[in-house]
């Protein structure tokens, strides 16, 4: 399949624009697999931006080269120039979403991935009777690079967005009438939604009025099914669920509202689309629902403690017992000086004190072909002094390192990272994803965690898989993973006004024993920096 790079001229919230899109829509086109195919997608660049595409949950084994992150695993598509993208989809199944993976491109460019499971082998829910894609974003009436720019050049936050989308309709707001999406249902049929949370930085609830929602799916691994009439989606995550319309015929709220515990900016619209029953009478009210506080914390945790895996004998869910690499990373921002910003100094982030650098050769083939000089393998294990992260009394210097720092790897060791939220300037949630692996969750909890007290806790037979959850406001949590996966990946913040300020680093984990364990050569169009 091709994906084309174009410009797009659209009207929305009564204000035109130019953006860059995928063969010119918005959302961009879904692609579709089976568990086991593999994937060719080439990609061409027909704007002026560089460019590359992350297949968001794929894990790509041993394809690394595929995977996407700019200067990461690969140097950008540049103006002009192709890229093939070769994957295959390896004991996967279930909702993923691709979108850009440079600057903020993402805001426009991003699209679902829709893996059915192999031939003959059934959902482990009631099959649906249709299936339905529902994408959540954001808009902003300005040019989202010129956003990101002037906010790098001041060193002050972004603009925020100015609407969230529900499959590119960001639906009435003050000022300007328009068109909301409409998802039309049938009376006594059932239907599987495929929700993709593809803001930029805000993270959001879902709720659709007077119909609860079967949960059975997130970031592509089956669930324990559980019922809720609100679920919880922060950037990048996916959730499947089984909607019945068994409500009297009518029309019905769809409500997205933005979640968010910490005082600082953000977009606080809520985004309405409408849930019609065929066969209404015209001029039918639509029946309203509750939307949830926008600090609604009890929400996002009712929701996030249900979640568990499968763990059946079709399914199992395989934890590490024992580890090899116990990290902490602590999550802090801090300030560094600036020459040309307003008050001489920029809102950075940083993961164990270190800001990460991206580098201008990405770091895969840095490792590949041995080059020296673009990265060091020494990032902390843990952060540079401890202190009460999440109390009042916090470090009075608020400097972090700057620099392009790894963390190594053996082929198939497990490793184990509490990710420690802090109160530095900004206490938030934190939506981490790690690319090239699922990851499960086995613990989490508020304040600081307790390496003695915490672990007793633990999750280890059922927890969540996922690739990407948030660190809780104050709070910390603990995932583990095998590192099976050759190859260089990325660890980041999916806000990405955080990423911007260098919150993120990445692995490598070295090749196993013998080809099947080791990266694939590079494909030989590959971009060049």
């Amino acid at each position: 399949m091709t994906h084309n790079v174009v410009l797009k001229n659209e009207t929305k919230l009564c204000s035109t624009k130019s953006f860059v899109s995928v063969n010119g829509k918005f959302p961009g086109p879904t692609l579709y697999a089976r568990e086991d195919d593999t994937l060719i997608v080439r990609v061409t660049n027909l704007v002026q931006h560089n460019v590359t595409i992350h297949w968001h949950g794929i894990k790509q084994l041993r394809t690394c080269w595929s995977d996407g992150p700019a200067y990461v695993t690969q140097c950008p598509i540049q103006t002009g120039q192709s890229f093939v993208y070769n994957f295959t989809i390896t004991g996967q199944r279930g909702t993923l979403l691709w979108h850009a993976h440079i600057t903020w491109l993402r805001a426009t460019m991003h699209g679902a991935i829709v893996i059915l499971p192999k031939r003959g082998t059934p959902y482990p829910f009631p099959k649906p009777d249709k299936e339905k894609i529902i994408i959540l974003g954001e808009w902003w009436k300005s040019d989202v690079e010129a956003v990101v720019n002037q906010a790098t050049s001041s060193g002050m936050p972004p603009n925020i967005s100015d609407a969230h989308t529900i499959n590119g309709h960001p639906g009435p707001v003050p000022g300007c009438i328009s068109q909301g999406y409409t998802l039309h249902v049938e009376s006594g049929k059932t239907y599987l939604l495929r929700i993709i949370n593809a803001a930029l930085n805000d993270e959001l609830f879902f709720k659709i009025a007077g119909h609860k929602l079967i949960v059975v799916e997130a970031d592509a691994s089956y669930l324990k099914p559980f019922e809720i009439d609100t679920i919880f989606l922060s950037p990048g995550q996916t959730t499947n669920v089984l909607l019945t319309a068994n409500q009297p015929i009518g029309k019905y709220l769809i409500a997205i509202t933005p979640f968010m515990d910490a005082p600082i900016g953000f977009d606080n619209l809520s985004s309405i689309a409408t849930l019609r029953y065929k066969g209404i009478p015209p001029y039918t009210k639509t029946i309203l629902t509750n939307i949830p506080p926008l600090n609604a914390t009890p929400i996002t945790k009712t929701f996030t403690d249900s979640l568990r895996s499968l763990n059946s004998k079709t399914y199992p869910t395989r934890v590490s017992l024992t580890i090899d690499h116990s990290l902490l990373f602590a999550i802090t921002v801090g300030l560094n000086p600036c020459d040309t910003c307003i008050t001489d100094n920029k809102l950075v982030s940083a993961i164990n004190n270190i800001t990460f650098l991206m580098p201008t050769v990405s770091l895969l083939q840095a490792n590949y072909y041995n080059i020296k000089g673009v990265f060091t393998d020494d990032f902390p294990s843990k952060p540079p002094m401890v202190f009460d992260y999440t109390g009042t009394d916090q470090p009075a210097n608020l400097h972090t390192d700057n620099g392009t720092k790894v963390y190594r790897l053996n082929f198939n060791s497990s490793v184990q990272i509490v990710l420690q939220g802090t109160a530095m300037i900004a206490p938030e949630n934190h939506p981490f994803h790690l690319h090239g692996f699922n990851f499960f969750v086995v613990g989490q909890g508020l304040g600081n965690f307790d390496p003695e007290k915490d672990p007793l806790r633990f999750n280890l037979v059922d927890p969540i898989e996922r690739n990407t959850l948030s660190v809780p406001n104050n709070g910390w949590i603990a995932i583990r993973f095998r590192a099976d996966n050759p190859g260089v990946w990325f660890l980041h913040c999916h806000l990405e006004v955080h990423t911007t300020w260098g919150l993120k680093m990445a692995f490598i984990v070295d090749n196993g024993r013998g080809p099947s364990e080791s990266i694939l050569p590079p494909p030989k169009d590959l971009p060049i920096c």
